[in-house]
């Protein structure tokens, strides 16, 4: 009896030094599940489109996608303008400004995160729909820290975004300069985007120009109404659009 005591006793010790190595977690200790991965299955979109779904972010209501028009930025600073974006010959017109998680009331910025910076690897997979390194960097710090998501899909998620909204032809590659009224911009953008409701787009300008149309979306990317978002609409019934440089 004595022997089976301390056969039991060396388990025992056994059995706690292998948790106390790491190798094992200890009973009722709470271990962090990972992330989950980004999903590439197919789904339908509720316009019938197929679509892949992305990474779910956390600590949000939905997004606002914003589609500024380059042009109007390039003309309106000058010489002060990011030369990466606004050089000769760099012929970009709806650009991506930023995916911006909000709240029903408000929006989060400025969240704290372990990925500060932006790989240049990164930062150049974007230039065809985001083409400033300076602007992706703030844009990540600013709106992508608050998404509760990685940094890569966070990105993903970016992209994605900007698929889904189809650009209107008349403001693929304009030639000349065009005085439009924001409202007829809205309405071509949502006839071009089947299921974008009227509240669920806002075109800003300023004193001159068409800045940007933003389109809220939901953490699954289709479109929905964003009250808050739409009462910040253009209250203009005239904007210049410059037209695209070079190409």
């Amino acid at each position: 009896m004595r022997r089976i005591a301390l056969a039991a006793a060396f388990a025992a010790v056994s059995l706690s030094a292998c948790s106390d190595d790491g190798s094992q977690p200890p009973p009722h200790t709470s271990i962090a599940a990972p992330a989950p991965p980004v999903s590439t299955e197919t789904t339908a979109g509720t316009d019938g489109a197929a679509r892949h779904t992305v990474a779910e972010g956390r600590g949000f209501d939905f997004y606002v996608l914003a589609l500024s028009w380059s042009p109007s930025y390039c003309e309106s600073e000058g010489r002060d303008a990011n030369r990466q974006q606004c050089a000769s010959g760099r012929a970009y017109s709806f650009i991506v400004h930023g995916l911006w998680p909000q709240h029903e009331r408000g929006y989060p910025a400025d969240c704290e995160t372990n990925e500060r910076d932006v790989p240049r690897h990164i930062a150049s997979s974007l230039y065809d729909i985001m083409p400033s390194a300076g602007l992706i960097r703030q844009q990540w710090r600013k709106h992508g820290s608050c998404s509760g998501l990685s940094q890569a899909d966070y990105f993903d998620v970016l992209r994605a975004a900007r698929q889904r909204v189809n650009i209107p032809t008349e403001f693929r590659k304009p030639a000349a300069y065009r005085t439009v009224n924001p409202k007829s911009v809205e309405q071509s953008f949502r006839d071009a985007n089947p299921g974008l409701p009227a509240d669920g787009i806002a075109v800003a300008c300023d004193r001159r120009f068409l800045d940007e149309v933003r389109i809220c979306m939901t953490k699954a990317l289709e479109f929905r109404a964003c009250p808050e978002v739409d009462r910040r609409d253009c209250r203009s019934d005239r904007a210049v659009m410059p037209p695209v440089r070079g190409g």
